[in-house]
């Protein structure tokens, strides 16, 4: 069992980090907000650090999963934060769905310190957190990559490196772009069913069974047709997402039009009120309309 260092305790992170405690590793966490921490550590043991610094001192892996690249880049460096406390050998994995520039950055700053790096986003929402069955998508040097493998693999039902520093993060812009037109979509379906009078579950339990069926559609088509969306990965964070999608694109040359479009349409789904609803809101947006 290794000495383990967990950094951002929001709804992926803090299950994640007790899927590891109860799994018998050592775990210190840090939280921005400390009565986050402190809940953690009555709910699953361990122990609470009051700075990256001091969680990751001693540390054989720090673990990250906060919001974007500032905050990132908050918890990493500085003198407070975690590479400042982890010694050479030891590796930093980071969770955080982020720009995959901000990555190589912080893969540099680590080598330099002879940390190594993981950049390691995942897939599966709350609830794949909670149940310990996440898609980890993985970039960075090989050999770190076996030696996190076994601690990942803690809360993942598939865990792979992709490739170099930056890969998991462009593999997660995947991810988000298939993501969003998959919901929408399954959005316009739903709405042409309403509009045309028929029984939404009767519709989705015939073409869920063909080539029209989905994770989303599974998953999703109940609490949609049910007007619920409390259930899942936020707008706010979804746009955040796409906004990282856009810029890469434009970096690349990779046209996006259709994630261009839908990122259009969360936004529309924001000025609803809708920001922490969840990304199968989209059909909120067509109701509106008429």
């Amino acid at each position: 069992m290794a000495k383990l260092a967990f950094l951002g305790l929001g709804v992926m992170g803090a299950p994640m980090a007790g899927h590891l405690q109860k799994a018998g590793h050592d775990v210190t966490v840090y939280n921005r907000t400390a009565t986050k921490a402190d809940k953690w550590v009555e709910t699953y043991g361990g122990a609470m650090a009051p700075t990256p610094v001091e969680a990751a001192k001693g540390a054989d892996f720090v673990l990250s999963c906060v919001g974007n690249d500032d905050d990132l880049r908050s918890v990493c460096l500085g003198e407070e934060g975690a590479f400042a406390g982890m010694g050479s050998g030891t590796v930093f994995i980071d969770h955080t769905t982020v720009s995959a520039k901000v990555t190589r950055e912080l893969y540099a700053e680590a080598d330099a310190k002879q940390i190594s790096f993981i950049d390691a986003p995942i897939s599966g929402g709350q609830a794949g957190a909670e149940n310990g069955v996440l898609s980890i998508m993985c970039g960075g040097d090989e050999g770190a990559y076996e030696r996190a493998e076994p601690i990942m693999e803690v809360y993942s039902k598939i865990c792979r490196r992709i490739g170099e520093s930056g890969s998991g993060q462009m593999t997660k812009m995947c991810n988000q772009i298939a993501i969003a037109g998959l919901v929408q979509g399954l959005s316009e379906a739903l709405h042409m069913a309403e509009k045309s009078g028929l029984d939404g579950r009767a519709v989705v339990e015939v073409i869920s069974q063909g080539a029209a069926g989905s994770w989303q559609m599974a998953n999703r088509y109940e609490t949609m047709l049910d007007d619920h969306f409390d259930h899942g990965f936020a707008v706010d964070w979804m746009r955040k997402d796409l906004g990282i999608c856009l810029s890469t694109a434009d970096e690349n040359g990779a046209s996006l039009p259709v994630t261009a479009l839908v990122d259009q349409f969360y936004k529309d789904v924001q000025k609803l009120g809708g920001g922490r609803w969840d990304t199968s809101s989209l059909i909120k947006r067509l109701r509106a309309a008429g």
